[in-house]
């Protein structure tokens, strides 16, 4: 395996994966009304690029927030929440299928999030991810790892919340043997163990007209275009994002054992349940119970 390997993680995904072509469940002018919210909530965005900077910490988690709701529900996405909210100072992990995984994190807790450089060139939303403190990194540049932990638990200890996705790259979020390989990678658990900050898993899910299904997902060549089609044009499509317990790494944590206990409260069947050790300095406060089943911004953090 090349270092280039550790760096960019594949899903076993392709189009497969994907859905079979449909028509459209809603009408043409339905799916126009919907572009033109969403557009509409990117001017927003700009404007509250320039905004939040000014505000106090409080005002800037709500904006977000409600930025982040209204483009769900201007795409006809249902976002459902379960569990208790986290708090803020947290390192946020989730699984990976879709560009919308962004938009519902910021909904559930608006929080710093970690991607790939290039996102900071995106219209609209680089600007706007910049000014909400997004930690960016260059992929291209595996020595960049230690600085980007650093920024990571900088932005932890300064009482901010990170979100990441450790799986490092999208995947269809239905098939197991299309995970990633390697699973979390555990680099970024480290920042956690640094800045004594708690890390809390998040589930995400996606289900259309009632059943799970990879109709948002987000892979391989495909374009960004292409996968909102496929949003705008479905009638049904919910996220539901389910808290798990909060994992309180003691100091000296081993982040691979982190990592496994994050990974073991959103994929329960293949990871084996978290481990006590105080021979490796680990230990898992409060254990994660099982969650129930229901090529993005994503950032591998290999070591």
């Amino acid at each position: 395996m090349t270092g280039d390997d550790l760096w960019r993680p594949a899903s076993g995904c392709g189009p497969v994966c994907l859905p079979a072509p449909t028509a459209p469940d809603v009408s043409l002018p339905r799916r126009v009304g919907r572009l033109l919210g969403v557009l509409g909530m990117l001017l927003a965005g700009v404007g509250l690029a320039a905004l939040l900077p000014l505000l106090p910490a409080g005002d800037r988690r709500a904006a977000l927030r409600g930025w982040a709701r209204g483009t769900l529900r201007a795409l006809g996405v249902r976002l459902v929440v379960r569990g208790r909210l986290p708090r803020p100072r947290a390192l946020l992990v989730a699984n990976h299928v879709s560009w919308l995984d962004i938009l519902a994190v910021l909904a559930v807790s608006p929080a710093r999030m970690v991607a790939k450089r290039e996102v900071r060139d995106w219209p609209v939303l680089g600007p706007l991810a910049a000014a909400a403190g997004t930690v960016f990194v260059d992929r291209s540049r595996p020595r960049e790892l230690p600085a980007t932990v650093g920024r990571v638990a900088g932005a932890l200890r300064a009482g901010h919340s990170v979100a990441v996705f450790p799986e490092g790259t999208t995947w269809c979020g239905t098939a197991a043997g299309c995970r990633p390989g390697r699973g979390f990678r555990p680099a970024v658990f480290q920042a956690a163990v640094d800045a004594g900050a708690r890390v809390v898993p998040l589930r995400l899910g996606y289900r259309y007209a009632g059943d799970a299904s990879s109709l948002p997902a987000f892979l391989g060549d495909e374009t960004l275009w292409e996968s909102a089609r496929r949003v705008l044009g479905a009638r049904d499509l919910t996220v539901a994002v389910t808290v798990a317990a909060a994992l309180h790494p003691a100091a000296g944590a081993d982040r691979r054992l982190l990592a496994r206990a994050a990974e073991s409260a959103i994929h329960p069947a293949p990871v084996r349940a978290p481990v006590r050790s105080t021979a490796t300095g680990v230990r898992l406060v409060r254990p994660v119970a099982p969650v129930p089943a229901g090529a993005g911004a994503g950032l591998d953090l290999a070591a």
